[in-house]
């Protein structure tokens, strides 16, 4: 799929609507890519999606209401985190990062990655083109002094497998994409107990991010997804967060259609609105654990600026 196949509103998203839910100020996307065919993919890189940039993401910030961010380097680029940085530089001190590294890298790399806005760094062991589980312990060692999450992705045979060295890491864990698990495998599957586990110790967060790829109707409005979420949410409120997943590159790869991301962060409300003190825990998922995770700054007294007409009628460049 090319990018003039995506000339929606708001780009490498579909639907104009804003969300209905009201969403607080200071709300965070806690899983965002950007990708520039500047930087070279890695060898053997499986999703290779358009360009997408920090500036072609801010149009969607103002649809959906957030004003953090979190950009992750995605599979695309391996070890490579210039176009991560080059985004995270854009979008100023709202935005954190999580990069990828093999562990090679020197301390002063590390502390340039940190003061760069770096938070923490993911090993993908789904879509991944480097690292294997071997590194999670050398990599959970070199980042713990930093005060770093290790953010992970992989089957859930293998995570069910690595439950004793993921216990014993000396840093915080995330989960994105829902941990991976389809929404049959919850309450069977080894998987999801270790993370309720994980998650029930403060040892982990998730990220309820990317429903449509766990999904097996391919759609965050699958009703499968509902249980699920409920219980992590269930289970630690307090370590749940949202993402978007923009550009969604397995969408321009063919996976499944163009996400709506207002109707994903609806999706966040319905699941929330079934727990107790629903208003509370919505702010809690966009603002109050992004904050306590990734070290933003309290929100300003004032929303962010809401999408403008001429934003929803300007076409993709």
């Amino acid at each position: 799929m090319t990018r003039d196949c995506l000339a929606t509103p708001v780009p490498f998203s579909a639907g104009t609507e804003k969300p209905a839910v009201a969403v607080p100020a200071g709300a965070c996307d806690c899983h965002v890519h950007v990708y520039d065919s500047r930087f070279a993919p890695a060898p053997g890189a499986r999703l290779l999606p358009p360009d997408a940039s920090a500036s072609d993401y801010g149009p969607l910030q103002r649809r959906i209401g957030t004003t953090c961010t979190v950009l992750v380097t995605p599979s695309t680029y391996g070890t490579d985190n210039r176009c991560m940085l080059e985004g995270l530089a854009a979008l100023g001190e709202q935005a954190r990062g999580v990069a990828v590294i093999d562990g090679s890298e020197s301390d002063e790399a590390l502390q340039q990655l940190r003061i760069q806005g770096v938070r923490g760094v993911r090993l993908n062991l789904s879509l991944g083109v480097s690292g294997s589980a071997d590194l999670l312990e050398p990599l959970a060692a070199r980042i713990a002094p930093l005060g770093w999450h290790l953010q992970l992705l992989m089957a859930p045979d293998l995570l069910a497998s690595l439950g004793p060295v993921l216990r014993r890491l000396p840093v915080p864990l995330v989960f994105d994409h829902f941990g991976r698990i389809a929404p049959a495998q919850a309450g069977t599957h080894a998987a999801h107990a270790l993370l309720l586990q994980l998650l029930a110790d403060g040892k982990a967060w998730i990220k309820l991010s990317g429903g449509y790829i766990v999904s097996p109707l391919r759609t965050v409005d699958d009703p499968a997804l509902d249980a699920l979420a409920q219980g992590y949410l269930r289970c630690a409120p307090d370590r749940v967060l949202w993402g978007s997943d923009w550009p969604h590159a397995t969408a321009t790869a063919g996976v499944q259609p163009l996400p709506d991301d207002a109707r994903q962060m609806d999706r966040l409300a319905q699941w929330i609105d079934q727990a107790p003190n629903s208003g509370a825990t919505l702010r809690g998922v966009l603002v109050d654990n992004p904050q306590a995770l990734y070290g933003f700054a309290a929100p300003a007294a004032t929303p962010a600026s809401p999408l403008s007409d001429d934003d929803l009628k300007r076409p993709m460049p």
